[in-house]
């Protein structure tokens, strides 16, 4: 069975989008799901709720992958060797200067780092860190749902994933925020989460 789309972008679009939804947020929310639904359908839906929950907050509502919003010398002291930050540089794998820049967020999560970026190109068989155009391939829509589904499954990000949340009667929908980042706002996605969770229906 599928998600029945209508019922899901009439109830988002009333609860999560003051009432009116660009076409590029349609088409960003239609790649997300055609992704779970390709891949991912026979899972626990709170997984799909909380992956676009993320989405709704790490993109600002856009639904679209995008940079993250800063520019390059907002990059290079938050990520780089030689920023304002080398112990967070370590951190993510930034260890050659310009990493910082060429590894900033970027996508529907916000994938950051040479570290993250290293693991996605070995998953998917992808050239993702060689330079900018490779780095870029992650704003591709349907390979950024891939990126994305892929690493909240398995903890990629952080160590945390969607199964230590949402299994069985387990539901932890502010905790969850760990998968991707524990100190940025987790009662807010929680509740973008929850408005996409009581969107999701199915046909029958």
């Amino acid at each position: 069975m599928g998600i029945n789309r209508k019922f899901f972008f009439d109830f988002v679009r009333r609860q999560l989008f003051k009432g009116r939804l660009r076409q590029t947020q349609v088409d960003g929310l239609n790649f997300i799901l055609d992704v779970w639904e390709a891949s991912y359908a026979r899972k626990d839906d709170r997984w799909l709720a909380y992956a676009l929950g993320t989405t709704h907050h790490e993109t600002d509502a856009r639904m679209q992958p995008i940079h993250e919003y800063g520019g390059r010398r907002y990059y290079f002291r938050m990520y780089d060797i030689e920023g304002d930050r080398p112990w967070v540089a370590r951190k993510l794998g930034n260890i050659h200067p310009g990493d910082g820049v060429l590894f900033h967020g970027r996508g529907y999560l916000q994938l950051t780092g040479r570290d993250n970026y290293t693991k996605i190109q070995r998953k998917f068989a992808t050239d993702l860190t060689s330079d900018e155009q490779a780095a870029d391939r992650v704003l591709d829509p349907e390979f950024a749902a891939k990126i994305m589904f892929y690493g909240m499954e398995k903890g990629v990000f952080t160590g945390k994933k969607f199964a230590d949340y949402f299994d069985g009667d387990l539901a932890r929908w502010k905790q969850a925020r760990a998968i991707i980042n524990p100190h940025d706002k987790p009662r807010l996605v929680a509740g973008f989460a929850l408005d996409y969770y009581a969107a999701i229906s199915y046909t029958t």
